[in-house]
């Protein structure tokens, strides 16, 4: 089953709400048919090429999405929060030939590029009513998403993942992973987090091409996300473990209002969370809430259900089907089960996973072998095959479901007058997961004080997307740097994870 296949059947039935609009099966269709027109004819981008948007969570999202697919696109959906600089670079680099914007974010896209600019809404809908609809050929090509990550440092990369040939198979395969992970599209599926995010975005398509209307949640809101799942008798839906810690945290009449009962898979996954929080919230909503372990890379690897997540606290579960994961030590050797090393993923469907647009040395350093990858992670697995994180990619941090790269917000920090160096890491936040810290060494002539920790916050503040930006700075007398340059960030953030029992 399709989209295609749900635009024939079942044409007026609800594919899309935002809460705002809502579009039937049929209009989804017909909407992603006439913007491949737009990006074939008017634009004149052609399969195999690029287009970017800048996208809030609305119907649109998915639209465009899936009109790309159509032509044969790949389009980019950029991280809102990001600056103008920040969204000019992912632009520059996809190559896109155009970028579509949320109203709510059209001044940052014009700033940010000097390439077509095209905005959601009445130009977009007056745009699309002109355009001849593009016919929808199942042997022609398919496009896609690519989405940008940095891996563990330097600047954002765009991850292309393999298409099948033609389109026809794309979209016939777009929902198969659906019940392995519990989306068999049988109700509606709530999207809380931001369509950008390769989790969020995955999840629900998947979902969506089973037949599961999307009700997109605009901004998340604990108690906003409880009334909708009770009154529109939500199926399933994605967190991260922030959501669960101020879901947690409601007065104790909307939690008592809540009714889970509709609910058959709450996955979640992206950062940390804290084995009491996911206690309390198995108490709370029962055996639906499943966890994974994946990558925008690579997708899902691991899947443990609630109660053997119970029996054992803490693992990230067992490799599904598609995957075998191991440990390695420094030489690249398998480890034996309970030995802690690099986790490295085998698929045993493909030699080719991904690769890093336009970046084959980031891709060959990725890969232990064609089919063999790793992100960073280092844990461990058991002898029954349950996989255990220690530790994470050496430098990323992770705040809220969001992964951030200490080495783009340093490039930045390191151009303050008063920064001789800096070190950028994560340290404990209950409800985060993690926060951002700087750690700076001051330029001969300037003294500690908190004006100048505000100068330097207000200085990334202008550089920076806003959740990137360290939330505090220490300032150290100097920073551990070995004679060959080599920053010891351990050294600086152990402190603060060994009060929470724990080192990273």
């Amino acid at each position: 089953m399709s989209v295609l296949d749900l635009a024939r059947d079942r044409p007026d039935d609800l594919a899309l709400d935002d809460l705002e609009r809502t579009r039937s099966f049929g209009e989804l269709l017909d909407r992603a048919r006439r913007f491949a027109g737009l990006l074939r004819h008017t634009y004149g981008i052609e399969p195999g090429g690029h287009a970017a948007m800048v996208m809030g969570n609305r119907v649109e999202f998915v639209e465009l999405l899936l009109g790309a697919q159509l032509a044969g696109v790949w389009l980019t959906p950029v991280n809102w929060h990001l600056t103008a600089g920040e969204v000019g670079y992912i632009v520059e680099d996809s190559g896109s030939g155009l970028l579509v914007a949320d109203p709510d974010y059209e001044a940052t896209a014009r700033a940010a590029t000097d390439r077509p600019v095209l905005v959601a809404g009445d130009e977009l809908d007056a745009a699309l009513a002109e355009v001849e609809p593009l016919e929808v050929d199942p042997d022609g090509p398919a496009g896609g998403s690519m989405l940008y990550t940095s891996g563990t440092t330097g600047r954002p990369k765009g991850v292309k993942r393999p298409r099948t040939a033609a389109l026809g198979p794309t979209l016939a395969a777009s929902g198969l992973a659906g019940p392995a992970l519990g989306f068999d599209g049988k109700g509606p599926h709530l999207v809380t987090g931001p369509l950008y995010h390769a989790a969020p975005l995955g999840f629900a398509t998947i979902d969506l091409h089973n037949g599961a209307p999307l009700v997109i949640m605009p901004r998340f809101d604990p108690a906003q996300m409880l009334r909708l799942i009770t009154e529109r008798q939500v199926r399933s839906t994605h967190l991260v473990p922030i959501m669960f810690v101020r879901a947690l945290r409601l007065p104790e009449e909307d939690r008592a209002a809540f009714d889970p009962s509709s609910l058959n898979t709450v996955l979640h996954g992206a950062a940390p969370v804290s084995p009491q929080v996911k206690a309390e919230m198995i108490e709370w909503w029962g055996e639906v809430i499943v966890e994974y372990w994946g990558s925008t890379e690579g997708g899902v690897f691991t899947l443990v259900g609630a109660k053997e997540w119970l029996e054992r606290p803490g693992t990230v579960g067992k490799a599904l089907p598609s995957y075998e994961v191991f440990a390695v030590d420094d030489d690249g050797r398998r480890l034996p089960p309970g030995e802690v090393g690099t986790l490295y993923c085998r698929s045993v469907r493909s030699t080719e996973v991904f690769e890093y647009h336009g970046d084959p040395d980031k891709t060959r350093k990725a890969h232990l072998e064609p089919g063999v990858f790793t992100m960073g992670d280092v844990g461990r697995v058991d002898e029954d095959g349950y996989v255990f994180l220690s530790d994470r990619a050496a430098d990323m941090i992770i705040s809220g479901g969001v992964n951030i790269y200490p080495a783009e917000i340093e490039s930045v920090l390191i151009q303050h007058p008063a920064v001789r160096d800096v070190a950028v890491f994560g340290i404990p936040d209950e409800e985060w997961g993690e926060q951002v810290k700087a750690a700076v060494e001051l330029a001969e002539g300037h003294t500690p004080s908190s004006g100048l920790e505000a100068e330097i916050l207000a200085f990334a503040r202008q550089h920076l997307g806003g959740y990137k930006v360290p939330r505090s700075v220490d300032f150290e007398e100097a920073l551990p740097r070995h004679p060959t340059g080599k920053l010891y960030k351990r050294l600086l953030r152990d402190k603060y994870w060994q009060r929470e029992g724990k080192f990273i």
